[in-house]
């Protein structure tokens, strides 16, 4: 599926509509897909961030693959040899919310977070980071015990693992995660329910 149709036809999640419509620019959005572009594993994409702070489930011609199990290192996902995405199947959090910082050219997440409240607890997610998407632990049990803004201030993500070019420092990046996953609780804050609907599935 295209990501201008994520953009439009995922309404029962707002945080996966609003993340789709930053991606790129109109012909990016129209051409590019959800299914190839989380194949591709680009660590700079933002759909690994909703795929895995959403805990999704990925759907192949050949099984079904949880979201924490689907990402194993840069540009490379658990697909085996000839097997293909068919349907990526999001479920609905309580509230959710992606936040980035973008290239100014490319629209490629320098960092991106998506925080998630879902029915198995907080997911806090980040691309753009490191060499694949990643989940931050301590920010998770945190905004478990308080889902609020502040709860994340004091927490500091350790740079030595972060990617480090021309475009952030590896220190920049970990501020970033920082910054972004408190503007992603507060905007989680005021996610809009969508009632009647369980989740979403795109192919």
């Amino acid at each position: 599926m295209p990501h201008a149709e994520v953009a439009e036809t995922a309404t029962a999640i707002p945080a996966l509509t609003a993340l789709a419509a930053l991606i790129g620019d109109v012909q990016v959005r129209n051409r590019g897909t959800l299914g190839g572009s989380i194949a591709n594993n680009d660590p700079a994409v933002d759909y690994p961030a909703a795929v895995v702070g959403l805990g999704v489930t990925v759907e192949t011609n050949r099984r079904a693959i949880e979201a924490d199990a689907f990402f194993t290192s840069l540009f490379e996902t658990a697909l085996e040899e000839g097997e293909i995405v068919t349907a990526v199947h999001f479920p609905k959090p309580e509230k959710a919310a992606y936040m980035k910082f973008p290239h100014p050219a490319s629209r490629f997440a320098i960092v991106g977070v998506m925080v998630a409240q879902t029915a198995c607890g907080v997911r806090v997610a980040v691309t753009g980071a490191g060499a694949c998407v990643f989940r931050v632990p301590e920010m998770e049990r945190t905004l478990e015990a308080d889902f609020a803004p502040d709860a994340v201030r004091g927490i500091s993500l350790g740079a030595d693992d972060l990617n480090d070019d021309i475009h952030a420092s590896s220190e920049y990046r970990a501020h970033l995660v920082g910054v972004l996953a408190g503007r992603a609780v507060a905007a989680a804050s005021k996610y809009q329910d969508i009632h009647g609907a369980s989740g979403v599935g795109l192919v």
